[in-house]
């Protein structure tokens, strides 16, 4: 089978057919074999590339897999084989999933309490790019922060994967949005998916024109703040924080890790939530699954979209990863196989 391997830690960027590449294309790699009896072999359709892939291939992730290794987690597909004892799923059915490593390449095996049938309504790529970044907003916001309608949401990088999932459940869940982004292509998609405010980082700054929606609609601040950047941006959103609001720590895409004053936090009974989504796996494995099943059915009945920015094939594996990098991305980067590929015009 055809799959993506890192056979040293490195920068993806580099094409694959560059002698310094961390990554090779393998085009016979073994496919993977059923290793249960409740097993399922998957054959992949489409794969979403994440941050964290990108950091993992570079070694800056928190997860350091032992070389060479197959990068990837969300997925979807069509069940290639299956386990003896598997019950739920036969050859043909559409599914989707996450794992750990290895959805960059043709073929995945699985267990099959770990996968997903992906509703009729429901576009199969669009499915592979459900699990990490919506999967990540949708604890975020339902499970941790508990988002109630009319609570005000503030989302900063709201034009990336996760930032795009973090504005859509939180309109489903009725909360008043406000949207962190830059550049005028990413504010007009923003506010095509109904966000109350957007704030265009390009000619605005955001404590000043956040107070003034807020004062428009007679409202005393923001309840609960989504957080993947870090960095100078979370230090200025603080200051527009509600007594008791919610605080969520996605991660640091600015490259810089935000200090939070305890003090302050203790003044105002903030909460502090550090979210690692991966690990609800290991310790809250039914918080996962009740999450993506709400997200698989939200997304069947058109309440949530999957916005999908560029689609590569594995071989243009470094172009995907670039995109990622330099922020090109407005929502999803996929690798799709047995398709061309096809790019946004950024």
């Amino acid at each position: 089978m055809e799959a993506l391997v890192c056979r040293e830690l490195g920068d993806p960027t580099v094409s694959v057919e560059d002698k310094s590449s961390p990554t090779i294309v393998s085009k016979n790699h073994p496919i993977p074999q059923l290793n249960s009896p409740t097993s399922v072999r998957v054959r992949v359709k489409a794969t979403s590339l994440n941050f964290a892939n990108y950091l993992q291939v570079m070694g800056k992730y928190q997860e350091k897999p032992p070389l060479p290794f197959i990068p990837g987690s969300d997925f979807s597909g069509y069940v290639d084989a299956v386990g003896p004892k598997v019950s739920n799923f036969r050859v043909g059915d559409p599914v989707c999933s996450f794992a750990a490593l290895g959805s960059f390449a043709e073929f995945i095996v699985v267990d099959e309490t770990q996968l997903f049938q992906v509703p009729e309504g429901c576009d199969l790529v669009a499915a592979g790019a459900l699990a990490v970044a919506s999967g990540t907003s949708h604890v975020a916001l339902v499970h941790r922060a508990q988002l109630k309608p009319g609570q005000v949401l503030l989302v900063l990088g709201a034009a990336g994967g996760v930032g795009l999932a973090a504005v859509q459940i939180g309109k489903a869940c009725g909360a008043i949005v406000i949207a962190v982004a830059r550049g005028a292509e990413k504010v007009q998609l923003l506010k095509s998916l109904g966000v109350d405010h957007v704030v265009d980082l390009t000619s605005e700054n955001v404590i000043p024109s956040v107070k003034e929606f807020l004062k428009t609609r007679k409202l005393k601040g923001v309840d609960v703040l989504y957080d993947p950047v870090g960095g100078k941006l979370t230090k200025e959103s603080l200051k527009l924080l509600n007594w008791g609001a919610n605080i969520l720590i996605i991660g640091f895409a600015s490259g810089e890790v935000p200090v939070i004053p305890v003090n302050i936090s203790l003044v105002k009974n903030w909460t502090v939530h550090g979210l690692y989504w991966g690990s609800y796996r290991i310790h809250r494995p039914a918080v996962l699954d009740d999450s993506l099943k709400e997200l698989l059915s939200w997304l069947a009945k058109g309440l949530i979209s999957i916005h999908i920015s560029h689609t590569y094939r594995l071989s243009e594996a470094n172009l995907a990863f670039t995109a990622i990098r330099d922020r090109k991305a407005i929502g999803k980067v996929m690798i799709v196989f047995d398709e061309k590929s096809t790019r946004s015009k950024l």
